[in-house]
């Protein structure tokens, strides 16, 4: 999962907006990605600057953000397909044809076959692991065999229409053609979000591309509307062009953005995040009546794992008359766990992320709510820490159902064998956790506790709960490749060198 942005100014002497205005953005969508951020401008005369690497926003541009430029591209990485390596930060850059420029979130499934593709027929070099590269390539390949001069919008469109005819999976891009414009399209499932907006100045109508509704609202934008599945928008200074490219497969928004990545404070395909939190609440308080019965009148406090599981504890508490405490004090210089590269980082940093209140925990028995539990490595610890502060039972409630499958999607959990659900009961998770009960919400009532707010949605990517892919071309064999490959990866050691970037050359523009 990664957070990504365009932006286009209206007044195109303004040089120095487009990256003061992509590192705002980047620093409010920080939460969908830690690993890695990217800024690439595109100025006078098609010149671009760019500035990526590893680390948190402001680490990467610590040394200051004013380079040139009225439009461009930015990107937060939180790694899926690929290596965590330097040279994979976006956005990525190739110069032929007319200078492209490329930030994506998501993950193909065909990644494979597109790799055959580029090598033997298209013959582009691939330089990394990252399949945002061969996203890039296959736009490339398409533009290039335009052999024009100069494209204009109907080139680019029908670009990106063999991009959606070859390309398979969830997919989010955020792009931008030197000297043309910006560009965003979005995956015929509409699996990964897309939004854009407007902001009227004196100076003419500047225009932003990003992955949540947060980022417009906070920058100043309105007129927000969000890029349908399978459907591309290209801006320039002169339009602002979208086109139907392929016809919506099934609509199918990723549920775990209302559960787990996404901002409270964002909408997302008109649904609140806020709101569908708040009715996971209410949902997940019918689950822990129906699991405990007569034992949920011993339950003497609720406490939510911060930050993403605030909203809905609140309401469950509310629904069943508990009292709420904050039991839980995070240290908020310590990334997103979840989000980390690296199952003995996320351990690590549980205990340095979380500190248990003594006094909300001793002789107490505790309800602690979480978004989620995925491989089962902060629950165990937060378990394990609520017992060391003296309760006396802890009952732990997930506003997700169990986690059983792996995602193909864009969210870092591939391997069946990290899930701790995978092959386990209810009460077998507990035991994992430490736990006296795990409640789980149902899947169906976690499907209405979004849906309610925008019913056009008649279905979601539920694959990591049912073992559903919605791209139809995921299968066990597909599966254990994924898997091999990845627990292959874990042992390969670090390269000697650095490997070569999408670019032509860095500039840290002063």
């Amino acid at each position: 999962m990664c957070g990504i942005i365009a932006v286009l100014l209206g007044d195109s002497t303004n040089q120095d907006g487009a990256s003061a205005e992509l590192y705002e953005g980047l620093g409010i969508l920080q939460h969908r990605g830690q690993d890695a951020a990217g800024i690439i401008t595109c100025g006078a005369k098609g010149r671009l600057t760019q500035q990526k690497g590893n680390g948190m926003v402001r680490d990467v541009f610590a040394e200051g953000i004013n380079f040139r430029g009225f439009m461009g591209v930015a990107h937060v990485r939180y790694p899926t397909a690929g290596t965590s390596s330097d040279s994979e930060a976006q956005p990525f850059y190739v110069n032929s044809p007319y200078g492209l420029v490329f930030a994506h979130n998501g993950n193909l499934t065909n990644a494979g076959e597109l790799r055959n593709f580029l090598d033997r027929e298209a013959h582009r070099h691939v330089n990394t692991d990252s399949d945002s590269e061969l996203l890039l390539n296959i736009f490339a390949h398409n533009l290039q065999r335009t052999g024009k001069f100069r494209v204009n919008e109907e080139d680019t469109f029908n670009a990106l229409l063999g991009v959606y005819q070859q390309c398979r999976g969830g997919y989010a891009v955020a792009a931008m053609i030197a000297g043309f414009g910006v560009i965003g399209f979005r995956d015929p499932n509409g699996i990964r979000p897309l939004i854009y907006g407007e902001r009227v100045t004196p100076n003419g109508t500047d225009y932003m591309i990003a992955s949540e509704s947060v980022v417009l609202e906070v920058l100043g934008y309105k007129n927000f509307v969000d890029i349908k599945p399978g459907e591309a928008i290209i801006i320039t200074r002169q339009t602002i062009n979208k086109r139907q490219l392929v016809p919506t497969l099934e609509f199918t928004p990723c549920i775990f953005e209302y559960v787990y990545f996404a901002r409270p404070d964002s909408i997302m395909d008109e649904i609140s995040v806020y709101k569908a939190r708040l009715a996971m609440g209410e949902s997940l308080a019918n689950q822990v009546i129906q699991k405990l019965g007569k034992e949920a009148e011993n339950i003497d406090v609720v406490i939510p794992v911060p930050d993403t599981s605030r909203v809905a504890a609140l309401q469950l508490s509310y629904k069943l008359n508990l009292l709420y405490r904050e039991g839980f004090i995070k240290n908020r210089y310590v990334g997103r766990t979840f989000i980390m590269p690296g199952q003995s980082l996320r351990k690590k940093n549980v205990r340095r992320k979380l500190n248990p209140m003594a006094m909300e925990f001793a002789g107490k028995n505790v309800l602690i709510v979480d978004d989620s539990i995925v491989r089962g490595t902060t629950s165990k610890e937060i378990v394990q820490m609520a017992r060391d502060a003296g309760a006396k039972k802890v009952y732990f409630a997930s506003c997700s159902p169990p986690i059983r499958y792996p995602n193909v999607y864009g969210i870092d959990m591939p391997t069946r064998t990290e899930l701790v659900a995978f092959g386990r009961t209810e009460d077998q998770v507990a035991a994992e956790i430490g736990a006296d009960y795990v409640i789980y919400e149902s899947l169906e009532g976690l499907v209405d506790s979004v849906r309610k707010f925008n019913p056009t949605i008649h279905s979601f990517d539920l694959s990591v709960f049912n073992g559903c892919y919605v791209t139809g071309d995921i299968n066990d064999e597909y599966l254990d490749v994924l898997e091999k490959e990845r627990l292959s990866g874990k042992q390969v050691p670090p390269a000697q060198g650095t490997v070569i970037g999408l670019h032509n050359h860095v500039s840290h523009a002063k």
